[in-house]
């Protein structure tokens, strides 16, 4: 249903459901790269000008390419372009989509150009679905659960975040959450707790704060 027409019936139908006059904030669930990005622009600036959206609007699993050609037709054409990319980022590199269509800004050259635009980018899965949890945790999830994060570049990072979490009394999986929010753009990991446990487990992390040098380390790269 990713279509300009559809978009707006769907964005009224969410609306109503929420039983909002307007969103504050409007990010595209997909991107279909058959449609020209200039119609999706229109289209949404279209709801701005209505007044159903009254703040930004950007993507979800959009490629760096398309996102950056939608803000070159907003500025060509003096409209308001996205301020938002909603993809997945994680300590955890995604070997394979969660669901078809997914995309994700982890490795370095998408980072870096997020740092250079200062785009806002809200990740989501940004604790890999418990990657980072003890393995006695993650053996209750079952090896399903981690299908799409589990090889070898990845369980380095994981036990580096484990080395990091024991100097910082901390866990493992706080560094994972810190390393999405202390990027160097601004950065808001989106989490999904299933339990008030999940909940008080996670929100340690917005007590660590990370260097540079740590989060180039986490990765495995240099700083």
């Amino acid at each position: 249903r990713c279509l300009p027409d559809l978009l707006v019936r769907d964005f009224e139908e969410s609306l109503e459901r929420l039983q909002f006059g307007y969103a504050d904030l409007y990010i595209m669930h997909r991107d279909n790269p058959d449609v020209p990005v200039g119609e999706f622009v229109d289209v949404l600036n279209e709801l701005v000008d209505k007044g159903l959206v009254r703040g930004a609007f950007g993507g979800s699993n959009w490629t760096i390419e398309r996102f950056a050609a939608v803000n070159e037709y907003a500025r060509a054409t003096g409209k308001q372009g996205f301020a938002v990319l909603n993809n997945n980022l994680s300590l955890a590199r995604m070997v394979e989509p969660v669901w078809g269509g997914c995309r994700h800004v982890s490795d370095r050259a998408p980072r870096q150009w997020l740092e250079k635009t200062g785009t806002a980018q809200f990740a989501w899965s940004s604790q890999a679905r418990g990657y980072f949890l003890p393995e006695g945790e993650r053996l209750k999830l079952g090896a399903g659960n981690f299908a799409c994060w589990d090889a070898p570049d990845n369980r380095a990072r994981r036990q580096r975040a484990e080395e990091l979490a024991a100097k910082r009394g901390c866990t493992p999986i706080n560094i994972a959450a810190a390393y999405v929010i202390d990027q160097a753009f601004p950065s808001f990991a989106l989490v999904g707790p299933r339990t008030i446990h999940e909940s008080a487990t996670t929100l340690p992390a917005l007590a660590v704060e990370l260097t540079a040098d740590e989060i180039a380390w986490l990765w495995g790269e240099d700083a």
